[in-house]
Order: structure tokens, then sequence, then C-alpha cells
């Protein structure tokens, strides 16, 4: 599929040759008048794919509509194989200036340097891009459209190379757009570093990882981001690379798990020749790039407005601050929602999210209960609502079939909501067909192929079903394409399978944080912020003794894709009772205590198999491979 997009990104029959000139700039921003974000009424755009809302002009928020539209369009009308719609809906939050934007966003001025003219906060659930309108050039909604293609790659494509995620998520941020015409292919602004600082080597640039220096020291990830935006803009607009064609089979055979530097070597070329003509390319005085033309659904004067009154205004607003995880914002906003309309069904919902990010789950179901009977499009209130009851972890045939009736209704209003498939998958496995549970997991890993453990899943199924290389098959390929938490989960399986039935001369080990011992065992209670151990106290229950922990300063924590709240709403305070954990511990000289917290890791319960009896069974057809 790559391939295809790829390749036609250059020869779509609309796109005409022109050139562009390197043109460099810096996020400017302009003072505004102070104005808290919610103390007035906002407006609603709504274009045929994306919901603005906006405490600025109306012709301001349907440019921000169009512009999104256009964005959505290059890859639509491009590659209309590629998926385009999320699980997770975009709400874009388009603010008149800087003091409404640190009204809503306070964070972001907590740090120092330069403020951004926009943010993206990716969620599981929901995604929100946050951007000033008052900005004064096109480059800065660069980072805007940088995460929204990211979003993209990660939705269609289980592993993209670091080099080649920011490079392709560069590139296609830095479109132009006009009425009639978007521009693809105009240069970063990081691309200015290079007159002052030399290519990072291929040999080493190919290796970088999210943990790598050049991913996070300050005086180097700008040049990675620079090299990666340039690699890419050679390696698909350039004659010398054929057009994007050799960029797209080394994509096809990097998804089919081929060491990506040995690979590049073959397909791409030698890195020092790339390296050399990489150097030369970026020096030209102009470089090419593509037109094509807007789209008619992108009018701006077709979209549908209306004005929100203050408290659905407030209602939207705090569902940005929840998924912030800034509740304190969040509960004042709702505080005034609710006076104002009790029946605000937004408002019940996200205060059902509140009290759930507190411990308080009668609360929340309550407010999720409320919430869906005033609205019966708000299928996570009716997920929440239930996920909170006894029926999803009854036995009994009555609440099965309601279990499932519910998940259902949550997946007619919202198709594309992989933890309904999964929690789906999970009751088909307890009411005893796996074969059924396979195909809702296998769905669940084609929605979200980035999620580790959602493959996992799938290997455990597989495992039961007595298919025992695909799950071996699936263990492997997650424990050697990512790290910490889904790595060590890899593992688990892998060990799950009996060794005797394992592929010879493989061996797979967890990844555990320094000199950290690891003991495993269910979690008997949780604590935040006591008096005596301000931080986190852990207490699991291992070999029938019970054993403590105490985190005070920082540690890794990782956990199952499969929980059913996800990473959205995950706390090391609440809902982990009675969850399997993996604790990575340095032993403690107080001896009121087992060890201090080095790592947690916290399981899901996946099935596995009483026994399996002999060899495995050939299967017909091909093996089944990671979507």
């Amino acid at each position: 599929m790559f391939n295809k997009l790829i390749t036609a990104i250059l020869f779509p029959r609309e796109i005409q040759s022109v050139v562009s000139r390197l043109v460099l700039a810096s996020l400017l921003l302009l003072p505004g008048m102070r104005c808290l974000a919610f103390e007035k009424e906002w407006i609603e755009i709504r274009s045929q794919h994306f919901r603005v809302l906006s405490d600025g002009s109306d012709k301001d928020a349907r440019r921000m509509a169009r512009e999104f539209e256009q964005i959505r369009a290059v890859f639509s009308r491009q590659f209309p194989a590629l998926r385009l719609d999320s699980g997770a809906p975009l709400l874009v939050l388009a603010v008149r200036d800087e003091n409404s934007m640190k009204a809503l966003a306070p964070a972001i001025w907590k740090s120092k340097g330069a403020k951004p003219a926009g943010m993206f906060l990716h969620g599981w659930e929901k995604n929100f891009a946050l951007v000033r309108l008052d900005a004064v050039s096109r480059e800065d909604y660069e980072v805007i459209y940088h995460e929204y293609t990211h979003s993209l790659i990660h939705m269609n494509y289980r592993l993209c190379p670091l080099w080649l995620d920011e490079g392709l998520a560069e590139f296609f941020a830095n479109t132009r757009f006009q009425k009639d015409k978007i521009y693809i292919g105009a240069p970063s602004p990081h691309a200015r570093i290079f007159s002052v600082k030399p290519l990072i080597p291929l040999d080493v640039f190919l290796s970088v990882t999210q943990r790598s220096p050049y991913y996070h020291d300050e005086d180097k990830v700008h040049r990675f981001y620079a090299e990666s935006w340039a690699l890419t803009h050679f390696l698909v607009m350039s004659p010398e690379m054929d057009h994007g064609k050799r960029l797209g089979k080394y994509f096809q055979l990097i998804q089919a798990g081929q060491d990506q530097k040995k690979i590049f070597e073959e397909v791409i070329g030698d890195p020092t020749e790339i390296q050399a003509k990489l150097e030369r390319y970026i020096r030209q005085s102009t470089l090419p790039a593509a037109l094509v033309d807007t789209p008619p659904q992108t009018e701006e004067a077709e979209f549908a407005s209306r004005h929100l009154n203050v408290a659905e205004t407030e209602a939207e607003l705090s569902t940005f601050h929840l998924w912030e995880h800034d509740y304190e914002s969040a509960r004042k906003l709702l505080g005034n929602a609710l006076k104002a309309d009790g029946k605000m069904a937004l408002a019940h919902e996200n205060m059902g999210f509140l009290y759930f990010s507190e411990g308080r789950d009668a609360e929340a179901s309550s407010e999720f209960n409320r919430a869906y009977e005033l609205d019966g499009k708000l299928y996570l209130s009716l997920f929440y609502r239930t996920m909170l009851s006894p029926i999803p972890r009854s036995n009994l045939p009555a609440d099965q079939e309601a279990f499932r009736d519910t998940l259902m209704k949550v997946l007619d209003v919202n198709p594309q909501f992989a933890p309904a498939y999964i929690q789906y998958a999970l009751l088909e496995l307890r009411k005893g067909d796996p074969e059924r549970a396979l195909g809702l997991s296998r769905r669940a890993e084609q929605l979200e192929p980035a999620r580790a453990g959602y493959h996992i899943l799938s290997g455990y199924i597989m495992l039961q079903l007595g298919r025992v290389a695909d799950a071996a098959m699936f263990a492997r390929y997650v424990a050697d394409r990512w790290e910490g938490a889904d790595h060590n989960e890899a593992v688990d399986l892998w060990n799950a399978i009996p060794a005797a039935q394992r592929p010879e001369n493989v061996q797979l080990h967890e990844a555990v944080s320094g000199e950290a011992i690891t003991v495993r065992g269910r979690i008997k209670s949780v604590s935040c912020g006591g008096k005596d151990h301000p931080g986190v106290t852990i207490v699991i229950e291992h070999d029938g003794r019970s054993l403590s922990f105490i985190g005070r300063e920082r540690w890794r924590t990782g956990f199952s894709d499969t929980l059913w709240y996800g990473e959205d709403h995950f706390s090391l305070c609440h809902h982990l009772v009675e969850a399997q954990a993996v604790i990575g511990y340095t032993s403690s000289a107080d001896k009121s205590y087992t060890g201090d917290i080095a790592q947690v890791e916290i399981r899901d319960d996946f099935p596995t198999p009483a026994a399996i009896a002999g060899p495995e069974q050939p299967k017909p057809g091909p093996a089944a491979k990671p979507q």
C-alpha cells in the first residue's frame, strides 16, 4: 500500500511540476488582549470531515476548516486505499490569539522558549488540534499538519523507521494552501540549520530511535528533524531516486520485517554515496515541489455554522482539559455548564470522566448513564457505563448476551472504536469461541496497528487454538519492534508457549531497568500521596506474601494496550487492584518495605490454554501475519 502512496504523490494526473524557493521561517507570535477562553460564546464550523470550534471570526474559522479539508484531500486523492478516519475523532480548536490559547492550554507557557502557534493532542478516544488564528504565516501551522500526518501513518502502518516517520510528517506538514491550489513539497523551517550545521552521518542517522540523543538533546534534535525532511524530500521528489519508487520498495520491505540498514543499502544505495547526493540536493538554490487543484468539497461557503451558548462552550472546552489531564480547569467549566443546563449530555459525560480519574466509579457510572439517556450517540458513555458494571466479567448467559448487545450498539455509532472489538473478542473467549474471538482481535489490529498489545492478544488466541507457530511469530514480531512494557509482554507470550514447541535457536528476554530486580504478583492496594511516603505505594501478593514498593522519583510505567480504559485514562492511583503487575525495583535499606520502584508494568489477563496436546497440526493456507 505504501509503495502506491509514495509513487502516487509524484505522478497523479492533476499534478504539474513546479519550483519552490527555499523559505526559512521562525515562529512569530502576536500579543493579544486578555480573554479567558470560556468567557464568551464560541462558534462551531462543520465541514465534510472536520469540526472546528472557535472564539475568533466566522471567516477565520471557515478558513481553518478548509485547510484541514485540503490537507486531508492531499492524502485522499492520491492514496485512495489509505484509511483517513480514525476511531478517535479529531476536534479542531481555533483560538483567536495568544491569550486565548494561553487560557486554554496554560501548560505550554510554563516551558521556556518560543510559544508555538499550535499543538496536537493525540488520544486513543479523542484527538485535538489547537491552533491560533492570528499566526502571521503559513509556516506557523507546520506542527499541526506534522502531527496530523503522524496520526495517519500510525493509523495505517504498524512500523515506520523513526527518520521516515518524522520525515514524512515534515514533508506533508509544510504543504501550502491557497483557495484553489495546494503546494506539496515546500521546505521545512528546520532546514535553516543546514547553514550552520553539517548533516548527521547516515550510518548514525538511520539508527536513531526514540531513546537516542538525536531525538532528545536540544542541540541535536533540530538536526535530526531537518535531515529527516531533507532525505525524505530527496527520496520522494528527486529523479535520481526514481521519483519515490525506491523509497516505496524500501518501506514495503520494512513492513515485511527486514533489517532497515541492510535494505537501505540494497534498495536506495550505499549510505556514503547517498549522503553525498543529499548534500548536493539540499544546497540547490531551488527545490522541486508539486501542485494540485483544491477539491470542490472544500468550499468555505458550504460549511455549516452555528453559535454555541456559554454552557455548551464550557462543556466542549472541558473535554480538551480532561484529555490534557488538567482536571481542575475541567471541574470549573463543568460546574458552570451543569449549573446553567442540567440536561447537557456532554457535560454529564465529561463529569463521568472526571469522577473516573478520581476513582469515584459509582458517581462516574451515574454520570455516564445520565449522559447516554440524554444522547444515545454518546458511545463512550455507553461503553464506560457498561464496563463499570458487573456484566463484562459475568459468565451468566443473560449477562453475556447483554454485554454483546451493548458492544454492538457502541460499534453501530463508531465502527472504528477498536477497544470495543477487544472486549468483544475477550467475551467470545469466555463463551468458548476462540475462532470468532480471533476475527475480532484481528479487526482491532487492523484499526490500530501501532498498538502492540492488540497483536499480542491475537497471539494468545492463536496459542489457545493450537496454532503455536503463529503465536510464536506474533511474539517475536512484537518483541523485535517494540520496547519496554510492550516488548516484555511479548516475552510473556513467548514464555507461554511450551519450550519444546518454540522455534529452535531463538531466545527472547525481558528488558529490565538497570540493576532492577523483577517480581510479579496481583496488586492488593495502591496509595498515592500518603504522609509517610509522598510518592506511590504499591502492594502486591506474590507467592502468598505481601510485598510493598515505593516510588519517589521518576520511573518507567507501562501497561497492556488491551486495558479497557486505555492510555487516555490510565493512572497508577486507581483501577489497578487485582491487576497483574510486574515490578522492577531496587532493594531498600528501610525494612518497612520491599524496595524502591524502578519500573511498573500492568498486565491484562490474557487467555492461555490449559495444555497443548501434542505437536502443532499443519493448517491449510499461508500463516497469519500481524496487521
